[in-house]
């Protein structure tokens, strides 16, 4: 293509070579924002005709022209090919071929530099928008597992060491509160996203007499960013909403990690449908939870979109530099990959089934009581520490004895401290342990009862 084909080629002599217009075409990544790209020019026309800018007419034809461009891509029709250098050059020249000289006046009050971040805008207001509903859902699918687990009780783990009796709804409405927090970050960004930058132009703005907040109002921006060269050269929204999917990418690993050591034989705390299992190729008897490795796996694709997109930034001057285009690749991949993994989980926790006998069966014979004799002690007014320190030596006799701490005798207790009575004993069972917890958020069933209905409340407001 040479520079005078080119829309911005009037000043250049020699043409653009083949490979230098290959290394700088950003057609097979930017294409993806083709709509957001009509949308936002069919506002700024509008905008133009409003500001008798552009005549009623060409307004009509222009935005006439654009619609049609919109089908045409739609369909397949228009070839979206690398020799277009990006996808608003070819929206461009296309709507010339389609209406004549009067297309050239489309650009009239803006430049490629305030274009993009509207597209890019426009673009991850839809994502953060559908980012949410699939959070929300998922919390659901948790809160309807914690529902239907009410009552199972299960190890704690602190260490990945069994710690303490806990109910498994408790555990799973963790994940529900946590996820909660990354919905209200995806909440937060959107209100830095939803803010107009086209009218900055270049980055000194227009000479022309434009109105921004009528293009705000037209495309449903909450407000302009008032400064034109901060408008034009930051991307500081696409770096908050990638640290947004890198938070909840985290939270999905720490998910599918416990799913790939409940799902094996040595804990057995769980069993995903075949449909989100695969097999090995060599041995027949495998059952493998894929889904949940693979996910734990793109943690480290989105975490490097970030930091890609904050090196990109990192060292630029104002205002706008063509190192900026390359803020596309990880914006797309973070949106992508994130939007998949939370898809493809919630529908893996759908087909998980909770072995409620294996939980219980991993709740005899062991050591998860020992903090209530501790407080035990510490309710009869031995200071914790001193309790603490009995404790441990009782865990050890145990342990010498091969005895669980339920087995041992009143007799035996009473060698460790005089304080032990009979009411000790109930306090060593798994379920009267956890009904013994009195603080609020606890894993006691009236404190859970409490959180599934907060929840409840919570995500039926949620769209």
């Amino acid at each position: 293509m040479s520079q005078s084909k080119s829309l911005w080629g009037g000043r250049f002599k020699a043409a653009l070579s083949e490979a230098a217009l290959r290394f700088s075409s950003s057609i097979d990544l930017d294409k993806t924002l083709y709509q957001e790209d009509i949308y936002g020019s069919i506002a700024h026309v509008e905008m133009l005709a409003a500001c008798k800018i552009l005549t009623a007419e060409e307004s009509r034809r222009i935005r006439k022209g654009l619609k049609e461009i919109l089908s045409e891509i739609d369909s397949g029709k228009l070839s979206l090919s690398w020799e277009k250098e990006d996808i608003h050059m070819a929206i461009e020249q296309r709507l010339i071929q389609k209406v004549g000289a009067m297309g050239g006046k489309l650009h009239t009050g803006r430049s490629r530099n305030d274009q993009v971040a509207l597209d890019e805008r426009l673009y991850l207001r839809a994502a953060i928008i559908e980012m949410k509903k699939l959070v929300a859902q998922f919390q659901r699918v948790l809160l309807f597992k914690s529902e239907k687990h009410f009552g199972t009780i299960m190890p704690g783990y602190t260490h990945l060491q069994r710690a303490q009796p806990i109910l498994l709804s408790h555990h799973l409405l963790a994940y529900v509160a946590m996820l909660e927090r990354d919905y209200e970050r995806l909440t937060d960004c959107y209100k830095r996203v939803n803010r107009l930058p086209l009218g900055a132009a270049a980055l000194a703005g227009t000479s022309f007499p434009i109105d921004r907040a009528m293009v705000a109002r037209k495309l449903g921006f909450d407000s302009v960013l008032e400064n034109s060269i901060d408008a034009v050269s930051d991307r500081d929204y696409i770096i908050e909403f990638t640290a947004v999917c890198s938070n909840i990418m985290m939270h999905l690993s720490r998910m599918s990690e416990e799913l790939v050591l409940w799902t094996s034989q040595e804990f057995n705390f769980a069993r995903i449908d075949d449909a989100y299992t695969t097999g090995s190729s060599i041995m027949p008897q495998k059952k493998n939870p894929d889904m949940a490795e693979l996910t734990r796996g793109k943690v480290g694709r989105v975490y490097g979109d970030l930091m890609n997109i904050l090196t990109i930034m990192k060292g630029l001057p104002l205002a706008y530099n063509r190192d900026m285009q390359e803020d596309k690749q990880p914006l797309f991949d973070a949106v992508n990959t994130t939007r998949e993994c939370v898809y493809i989980m919630t529908h893996v926790y759908i087909h998980t089934k909770f072995e409620k006998e294996r939980f219980e069966e991993e709740l005899k014979n062991d050591f998860l009581t020992a903090t209530e004799i501790a407080d035990y002690l510490v309710m009869l007014g031995v200071p914790f520490r001193d309790a603490h320190s009995i404790t441990g030596k009782i865990v050890g006799y145990c342990i010498e004895h091969h005895t669980p701490l339920s087995k041992l005798s009143l007799k035996e207790l009473h060698k460790f401290s005089p304080k032990f009575s009979e009411d000790v004993f109930m306090l060593l069972d798994p379920l009267n342990s956890i009904e013994h917890k009195r603080s609020a958020g606890s894993t006691s069933p009236n404190e859970v009862k409490k959180q599934i209905v907060h929840w409840t409340r919570v995500l039926k407001h949620k769209k």
